[in-house]
């Protein structure tokens, strides 16, 4: 019988934390001088997010943040990782700062340290404020100087309290599903919103590290990319091609630029022709790359494709999870360690990342309530074969520093609204009672060992 793993088996300078965000948890969107975030305009739609859910009110950390992190704490937790809202500290993008909102940042980062959590600031967390997405958002030209201004004040702000920084949160995340397919905030769609987003993307990540190095002395500074594994649904040379194209989109597109490398070439692959000639990419190829002291992995499923020649340009489409009655989530994420543990291995394999951390890792699944106590087997099942799969990797020589859990509590999962739990807690939205899942007693059991 293969040993339990534990905690003490990864070491003990490893980063063990819990995640949220800011637009997912804070709630409170218009109090204290905070503008519209680009989520709450999109939510307004009707069709827009499963059950018409807004997130006005979420889990309320603004109001509750004391409470949330020592809710943190008691779990075991030694790194709490949250983002900044840029709407809060600067409500019209650019220009006066918001007092009352940088106040709110400095009060959550001094309570962390009061009780021994160690802030990890995200800078970007898929809120860009309305007022900046008006004059054209991640697709403007001028969107490097907008992030730059936002990125020098939280650096001057909070760097002397904060030397754990993150970047950008899967940037092909918020640029695939806001400014091509429109399923996410903005919901804007097209491969002409989808380039300069990208590039954009790509441009403010590089500069938001030069920022941070140049502004907080000592700082330990990543940022976030989502990645999955894509395999062929057939050995056929059309199915083979159309796991490859989906795989330059998914986990190289915007790490490549970053390690040095500019975006991806493929051969017969006029996306990407077309992105190397809407960019200019060759001009930018130094911009766009930074030495990150660590490279945040985010990897919430493998992904099996077949070849579609009606979808544009990537002729592929996925072959669900259900389809092929493997593992999956509630969501229908397929679950699958072993890929993990692979694409753990790959991203290391580039050679010139010093750290990786699992910036988030987490699942949803329903929970079940039995005599007062919120049964969530599968998510406990899911975090000892994710963090097997971690430790496999870091024993085999890939220097992987931390584990963050996604996410502490219950809050609005983007276009899923409420419907999605992936908390360790659960909340109930009417009246912002928490409890505690047995998967968050799971993991105070589990950081003790």
């Amino acid at each position: 019988m293969a040993k339990q793993v534990e905690a003490s088996d990864f070491g003990n300078d490893f980063k063990w934390g819990v995640a949220i965000s800011a637009a997912q948890n804070e709630g409170a969107v218009l109090e204290d001088g905070r503008s519209q975030s680009i989520w709450d305009v999109f939510a307004k739609r009707q069709t827009a997010i499963e059950g018409r859910a807004k997130p006005t009110h979420s889990s309320n950390f603004y109001h509750r943040y004391k409470d949330d992190l020592l809710l943190a704490k008691a779990l075991g937790f030694n790194h709490f990782r949250f983002s900044i809202s840029w709407s809060r500290i600067l409500p019209e993008g650019i220009g006066k700062p918001n007092k009352k909102g940088i106040a709110f940042y400095h009060a959550v980062i001094d309570e962390c340290l009061k009780i021994g959590l160690e802030p990890v600031v995200t800078l970007y967390h898929w809120d860009l404020p309305q007022a900046l997405e008006k004059n054209g958002g991640w697709t403007s030209h001028q969107m490097l100087k907008w992030f730059s201004k936002f990125v020098n004040l939280c650096a001057n702000e909070f760097g002397q309290k904060v030397k754990q920084w993150i970047v950008m949160n899967e940037p092909f995340g918020f640029t695939s599903l806001g400014y091509m397919l429109g399923k996410h905030a903005p919901g804007k769609m097209g491969l002409s919103n989808f380039f300069p987003a990208i590039h954009n993307a790509a441009m403010c990540t590089a500069e938001g590290g030069r920022i941070i190095r140049s502004e907080v002395p000592d700082a330990h500074i990543g940022t976030s990319f989502s990645c999955s594994e894509v395999m062929p649904n057939t050995l056929q040379d059309k199915d083979v091609l159309a796991a490859a194209k989906s795989d330059v989109l998914l986990n190289r597109l915007l790490l490549e630029p970053v390690l040095g490398l500019g975006y991806p070439h493929m051969e017969n692959f006029q996306f990407l022709e077309k992105l190397h000639l809407h960019t200019k990419s060759w001009r930018y190829q130094q911009q766009m790359a930074f030495d990150f002291d660590f490279i945040g992995i985010q990897n919430y499923f493998a992904v099996t494709v077949k070849n579609n020649n009606l979808i544009p340009y990537l002729q592929a489409s996925e072959v669900t999870a259900k389809s092929r009655k493997v593992p999956h989530t509630q969501l229908g994420w397929e679950i699958n360690p072993e890929s993990f543990n692979r694409m753990l291995h790959r991203i290391w394999d580039y050679g010139n990342i010093p750290e990786i951390i699992v910036t988030e890792g987490g699942a949803c699944f329903k929970d079940v309530f039995q005599h007062g106590v919120i049964n969530d087997q599968q998510r406990i099942d899911y975090f000892k074969q994710y963090l097997g799969a971690v430790l496999k990797a870091k024993n085999s020589g890939v220097n992987i520093g931390g584990y963050y859990a996604w996410t502490l509590t219950d809050n609005f999962e983007w276009a899923f609204g409420y419907n999605a739990r992936f908390g360790l807690i659960h909340v109930d939205f009417a009246t912002q009672l928490r409890t505690i899942k047995q998967s968050g007693y799971w993991f105070r059991d589990f950081l003790q060992t």
